[in-house]
């Protein structure tokens, strides 16, 4: 990354912070923006549309960045220079901006009197919706969480270009946002995909290792549910078996940049067809909820 990448990014993120001063919001998180589309979390649900998957559709988009977001918090203090850590907590106040746009909304549409801290602290772990390479641990391997980031923000940033045009006011709104977001992330992380790829020989070792084993979780980001082929009937949602050729796309340039070979890995399965989307999660969901779930549940209600 370039002097003035990092100064770019060390800009942003203090600048987000020093924005918060003076927010009347005692939650809002810093840099997530979500004031911008507060307004319309109560727009009506557009006509034809079921509110029951239309409440889904936002817990699955939102519980993807939510979780996301918590897997790239835990390298705050432990990224390897200041930097990086100052970009990927930068990244995960993003995809967190993201998710508390997305929760309010299935909140909403819902209609069980549950608003985003509750669908975010307060469900169980079959109740969450991500895919699984969201929830994966990288054990605080710098080149598993660059792998992990590279394949989610392709997928993502292809979804939201095409979710541009939702009829729903709110996801629109959202893709609008995050379509600039996670055009930073992923050229962030194809950037260090580069470096790690094409550097010294461990580098390079490690960087093909950790792209091995985030691999096998690609094949879920393109199976649709029926929740999604029936709202991208409705003209609400994406199909995300339609970005399959453009992911493959980006991911092939960058691993040939990046002298990295396409792992030739067989993708996780699925029970019955069912995965993350239906609410059955890898082991490792568990501990991630009960560590970011345990101060709501300790303390039901508090602020601060």
């Amino acid at each position: 990354m370039s002097a003035t990448q990092d100064d770019h990014d060390a800009t942003n993120a203090y600048q987000a912070l020093a924005d918060t001063v003076g927010h009347d919001d005692p939650r809002w998180a810093f840099g997530s923006g979500v004031e911008d589309v507060q307004a319309e979390i109560t727009s009506p649900v557009p006509d034809g549309v079921d509110a029951a998957d239309l409440a889904q559709y936002c817990l699955m988009l939102g519980d993807d960045a939510l979780i996301c977001s918590h897997r790239l918090s835990e390298w705050v203090a432990n990224a390897p220079e200041l930097e990086e850590e100052v970009a990927l907590a930068n990244t995960a106040l993003d995809l967190l901006g993201q998710a508390r746009v997305l929760l309010a909304r299935a909140g909403e549409v819902e209609g069980r009197q549950r608003d985003e801290d509750a669908l975010a602290y307060l469900r169980p772990e079959g109740e969450f919706r991500n895919v699984a390479l969201a929830e994966l641990p990288d054990n605080l391997e710098f080149g598993r969480a660059i792998a992990r980031l590279l394949l989610f923000s392709t997928w993502r940033l292809a979804l939201l270009h095409r979710l541009l045009g939702s009829r729903d006011p709110v996801v629109a709104a959202m893709a609008g946002k995050g379509v600039k977001e996670l055009t930073y992330h992923r050229d962030h992380a194809a950037r260090w995909t580069l470096r790690l790829g094409d550097g010294t020989p461990e580098s390079h070792r490690r960087m093909q290792a950790a792209l091995d084993a985030v691999w096998p979780y690609l094949e879920e980001l393109f199976r649709t549910s029926d929740v999604e082929r029936r709202l991208a009937a409705a003209g609400v949602a994406v199909d995300p078996a339609d970005t399959r050729e453009e992911v493959d796309a980006v991911l092939d340039e960058v691993l040939a940049r990046a002298t990295l070979t396409r792992p030739a890995v067989p993708s996780i399965g699925t029970i019955g067809g069912r995965g993350g989307r239906q609410g059955l999660h890898t082991e490792y969901l568990g501990h991630v909820l009960a560590e970011m779930q345990s101060v709501a549940r300790q303390h039901p209600g508090a602020t601060w």
